[in-house]
């Protein structure tokens, strides 16, 4: 998943950031709200952990960009986002939890939190975000469990680094059509990420190895990869 982190406190932010990025998801980070809208204006979202107390752009402002469909938030597009939004704040009143998810807020977490807690919640908003996928995935031999974060190619366990695991998901949920390179590229790898390195390519390689033969990644020339 591509998940936004916004907290104006860095260390939290960046404890948050690292803890969700281990999952293993795509995490970017904004300190401040104008920041945070600046991002979700250029990227595709699935998740926004969204501190509502922040300075300048309050949270709320942003949680009512993100539950308005108009003006376009996420791809510039004009039909809006289909990020959901964990709201975290320090005010524990059982009012304020209520405001925040009347602004449109999909969950409510209160400070302090184990950060265990937090990435279930994530991976819960993060599921309902796309399309309905099967628990287990299940393509040409492979097998992935995604929570138990295993893969097996017709019965051996195939050992797999976090961008490896990430770009064999979205090419499973894809269900046999072709996936972009700037597709994987956005789900797998955060704001980082030079599009220009080959970083896809290189992890498509490991993966072709690393599930032995018979091939079943296939590269479709001018679009993409695809598991047929």
């Amino acid at each position: 998943m591509r998940v936004l982190v916004v907290e104006d406190e860095p260390l939290l932010a960046d404890a948050i950031t690292e803890w969700l990025r281990d999952e293993p998801h795509a995490v970017d980070v904004a300190y401040d709200g104008a920041a945070a809208l600046e991002r979700l204006t250029v990227n595709d979202y699935d998740v926004v952990v969204l501190d509502r107390d922040l300075p300048g752009v309050h949270g709320d402002d942003i949680c009512r960009e993100l539950a308005g469909s108009g003006d376009g938030i996420g791809d510039g597009s004009g039909d809006g986002t289909t990020a959901r939004v964990l709201m975290l704040t320090a005010a524990a009143d059982i009012a304020d939890r209520v405001a925040g998810l009347t602004l449109g807020a999909d969950d409510y977490l209160t400070k302090p939190f184990a950060f265990a807690e937090l990435a279930a919640r994530v991976q819960a908003l993060g599921r309902r975000s796309r399309p309905a996928a099967p628990p287990v995935l299940r393509r040409a031999g492979i097998t992935l469990d995604p929570a138990r974060r295993e893969v097996f190619r017709d019965g051996r366990y195939v050992p797999l680094s976090k961008k490896e695991f990430a770009v064999l998901t979205e090419l499973l949920r894809a269900d046999g059509s072709a996936v972009s390179a700037e597709q994987l590229l956005e789900k797998a790898w955060d704001e980082h990420a030079d599009p220009f390195t080959g970083a896809v390519r290189l992890a498509v390689l490991k993966l072709r190895r690393k599930l032995g033969e018979p091939q079943v990644v296939e590269t479709v020339t001018g679009v993409g990869y695809r598991i047929a």
